[in-house]
């Protein structure tokens, strides 16, 4: 088969997944119809345009830019099923129902292209047994695809084959999937439920168990199942509200229709919990319904409390000892959580060695291999490492041994004894399932490697599992330079690559330093210079920590030289003769969006965040922000019939004074922050990839530093209307009086101070104009106020 062109997809079904799906399309520029059944009264497409209309109200957003729900088509299956016949991907997401699925198989059978992919998003129901209402030539197409919710965010995307699926059409959707939906893809085999929601709802349905037998509260367990343990923060009911309740009574039901004793020797732990039947009842459904295992009153969030069936005060959390013990190394945590005599600790013990015993029984039924497994309950559930991989951590045989004493006396789920093969054979002898040579399959008896396709070619670092001794970015490659602020090194002898080490990778003088030394370094020896670190985040913004001691022996004086140095050295890689690509990831606020908006060249991750936020303190942005903001209004206008800067200046001005964020790379783009000529990558694991190929390709054709120009700027005229404007926003509340000061340096900046409109300047004029402007916050009590608020709570101060 030859590459797998996906000109436009089809979703069928516009509920909450199906239309979701559709918007992550749209997200990522992939053409896309949805489908639902026509409207009883008004228009036909009535059921799919209200479903679009609610895309823009959901939290977390599903689109990266709201408007773009306008591109979403629209049909129904009455008057459109022509519409299939120009679609290369179809993806069925209607009801968790056999019956209305197969029926909606061979209304659209007809229409299905010679070429297309049909992929089924059920949660749980057999993808074979769906196949058999397919005529025999679609078959070979047919497969399932298990989105997890909310699409956009999750990473897992499960993939399940039929027997009678051609491997060739499998994969070509895991391409498709992985870089252009930028998601993470496993292969499950067609058992109930697939692998997440099998180990996932398991392993809740088992914490519903134990939480009854160690009689503890949700919101204490929600703590000591968050963060703590490794897990989703949202907790296990909280997570249970999000997934909503009826959804999770579905897949228990999915479980206990299709498993049995003899099929499942913990089935009789799959009755549905007393207290989800309760809720069920009350119509109590979760986030969507408002109330679930929680509910929030105000600003109160209160907790179901099963034998009042009321909600009562919530927020108590779990006893801090057992926060510091799960600190501890893996084996340490483990022996202290199982001998602790505390019911908090044994219930944690409970919850990880039934995960364990799970997970071990049921792996040759469900997964190729362990590696799949861990990865699902880390994509799937949020989850720091999978079951397979803390057993292995903490000491393979040790704590098999912990677990099978433990089903010997009774205290596990079922009486099963853990397989054979987890106390001798190779896995016992590598001491885990996961090796440099692949993850077990108890099934060949063989150590699995990764699936080599040309998709991951794309990826120099992609996930890996404890164990498995993938290289990792962190001392790959060539080293250049490295010291505690920043490490210079190469892959290829001809792109170097710049990685901040600092916390936060906050950027401070080291960094400075470093990143002046790479630009210069690129231009002699190198084609570019990228700058990318391997974890989540870009940089969340100049080290204000460290700035402080200088100014407490300096003042201001000393500040105004650090932010003259931050702002030559962005000039400095502005105008490198040499690319200068910022491959961007998750936060790049402040400091961090200057260091990307002077670059040549930005390459950023779907889940970007990006803007200047320097407002939250108190300050304005110090290193050349609004002289970025100043310099695109005047190009824009340039590009356009008018004479007058300020409508150009206008979007710039208010995302800086409302410290606005980008909650996407394509919102960022909106704000400015990212060019129509910058990349977006959905795949996080590709960003380095196209951020190297990016600064070759502009080496090659010959890339030369822009020019020097000055440009106009709105002048007074432009900061008296800006100034009209905060007034209104003062006198009507909306703003503090410290707001108003700081928006009026900030309309001062970027409106080139008190000179004519048109009047020509520079980006050092301007730069100057920004370091007294923000050196002089630095002396004001309010902002001394935010600073030390945000430095010592991690929250804003409004003042």
């Amino acid at each position: 088969m030859s590459k797998f062109q996906v000109k436009k997809v089809a979703v069928l079904g516009a509920g909450v997944m199906g239309a979701q799906i559709a918007a992550h399309l749209v997200n990522v520029k992939v053409p896309v119809v949805l489908f639902d059944l026509p409207a009883k009264e008004g228009p036909k497409n009535g059921i799919v345009t209200r479903a679009i209309e609610n895309l823009k109200k959901l939290k977390p957003a599903p689109l990266g830019v709201v408007d773009d729900a306008a591109l979403i088509g629209q049909a129904n299956y009455e008057e459109h099923l022509e519409q299939l016949c120009d679609c290369d991907l179809i993806i069925e997401a209607i009801a968790e129902r056999m019956d209305w699925k197969l029926d909606l198989y061979k209304k659209i059978a007809p229409f299905i292209g010679p070429n297309t992919i049909v992929a089924s998003n059920t949660s749980g129901l057999s993808i074979t047994k769906l196949s058999e209402a397919l005529p025999e030539e679609i078959k070979p197409r047919f497969c399932g695809i298990h989105f997890f919710n909310p699409p956009r965010y999750m990473a897992l995307v499960e993939l399940i084959n039929t027997p009678t699926t051609e491997a060739h059409y499998l994969d070509a959707l895991e391409g498709f999937v992985t870089s252009t939906l930028g998601k993470g893809v496993v292969r499950a085999k067609d058992s109930p439920n697939f692998i997440a929601n099998r180990v996932g709802i398991a392993g809740m349905l088992a914490t519903m168990k134990e939480v009854e037998n160690f009689g503890l509260t949700y919101d204490v367990v929600d703590d000591l199942t968050g963060k703590k343990l490794g897990r989703a923060s949202s907790g296990t009911f909280r997570t249970a509200d999000v997934v909503g309740l009826d959804t999770m009574a579905h897949v228990i039901k999915t479980l206990q229709d299709t498993l049995s004793i003899d099929t499942d020797p913990f089935y009789e732990s799959f009755a549905t919990p007393v207290v989800l039947k309760t809720l069920l009842e009350m119509g109590n459904l979760g986030q969507k319904s408002k109330a679930g295992f929680f509910k929030k009153v105000g600003r109160d969030v209160l907790r179901f409390d099963g034998e009042s069936k009321e909600y009562v005060a919530g927020g108590e959390k779990a006893d801090e000892v057992y926060a510091r013990m799960l600190k501890k190394p893996a084996a340490e945590r483990l022996k202290l959580l199982r001998n602790s005599e505390g019911k908090q600790g044994q219930f944690l013990w409970a919850i990880l060695r039934n995960s364990f015993h799970y997970a071990a029984i049921h792996l040759a039924s469900i997964a190729d291999n362990a590696r799949d497994v861990d990865f699902c309950m880390r994509w799937g559930f949020g989850m720091k490492q999978g079951p397979f991989e803390l057993w292995q951590e903490a000491g393979w045989l040790e704590v098999a041994k912990m677990v099978q004493e433990d089903i010997d006396a009774g205290k596990a789920l079922c009486k099963a004894p853990l397989p054979d093969w987890v106390f001798k054979g190779p896995v016992a002898d590598a001491g885990g399932v996961h090796t440099a040579a692949g993850s077990w399959n108890p099934t060949t008896g063989t150590f699995v490697p990764v699936r080599k396709l040309p998709v991951y070619e794309r990826q120099h670092f992609s996930e890996s599992v404890l164990g498995s001794d993938a290289p990792k970015a962190e001392t790959a490659g060539k080293t250049i330079f490295e010291d505690e602020s920043i490490r210079l090194w190469t892959l290829d002898e001809q792109v170097l690559i710049a990685s901040i080490k600092t916390k936060m990778h906050a950027i401070g003088g080291g960094v400075i330093e470093g990143l002046l030394q790479a630009q210069e370094l690129a231009e002699k020896e190198y084609q570019g210079l990228v700058i990318w670190s391997p974890d989540e985040m870009f940089s969340a913004g100049a080290n204000l920590q460290g700035m402080m001691p200088a100014f407490m022996i300096g003042g201001a004086k000393a500040i105004e030289g650090a932010e003259a140095e931050l702002q030559n050295a962005m000039l400095k890689l502005r105008y490198s003769n040499v690319p200068v690509i910022s491959a961007i990831r998750g936060l790049a606020l402040g400091g961090g969006c200057e260091l990307a908006i002077y670059s040549s060249k930005r390459v950023a991750a779907m889940e970007s965040y990006i803007g200047l936020v320097e407002v939250g303190v108190g300050l304005v942005p110090g290193a050349g922000g609004l002289t970025y903001i100043a310099r695109r209004a005047a190009e824009n206008m340039a590009l356009s019939t008018s004479k007058d800067v300020l409508p150009f200046l206008t979007e710039g001005f208010t995302a800086a004074a409302m410290a606005k964020v980008g909650t996407s790379a394509l919102e960022s783009r909106k704000l400015g922050y990212l060019l129509e000529s910058d990349v977006v990558v959905a795949h996080k694991d590709e960003l380095l990839f196209v951020a190297i190929n990016e600064a070759k390709a502009l080496y090659t054709s010959g890339y030369r530093a822009p020019h020097k120009r000055s440009f106009p700027v709105a002048g007074r005229s432009g900061i008296a209307t800006i100034r009209a404007q905060l007034v209104n926003m003062r006198d009507g509340g909306f703003i503090s009086a410290h707001d108003f000061h700081i928006g009026l340096l900030i309309a001062e900046v970027v409106c080139g101070g008190q000179v004519d409109a048109g009047t020509l300047v520079t980006e050092e004029y301007l730069m100057a104009m920004e370091r007294k402007a923000f050196c002089s916050l630095l002396t004001h009590p309010k902002t001394q106020e935010r600073i030390m608020g945000m430095m010592s709570t991690g929250k804003p101060v409004r003042n």
